[in-house]
């Protein structure tokens, strides 16, 4: 049985066990499930991209 350790979500900052990664960087749960009910023009829309420009996808991909 996998033991899950904590880590910090790139969006909240807060410790958390359950989420997803993208390229190395960790979304908790509840920020991930936030951002995709989250409407373009709720203004935590342009908050939610700024934090996801964290992730820097290599150029040489």
């Amino acid at each position: 049985m996998e033991q899950q350790t904590e880590q910090a979500c790139i969006i909240c900052g807060q410790m958390k066990e359950e989420g997803i990664v993208i390229v190395s960087h960790f979304i908790c749960e509840d920020c991930e499930a936030e951002m995709v009910s989250t409407e373009a023009e709720d203004a935590k829309y342009r908050f939610f991209v700024g934090r996801m420009k964290k992730i820097d996808l290599q150029k040489n991909a």
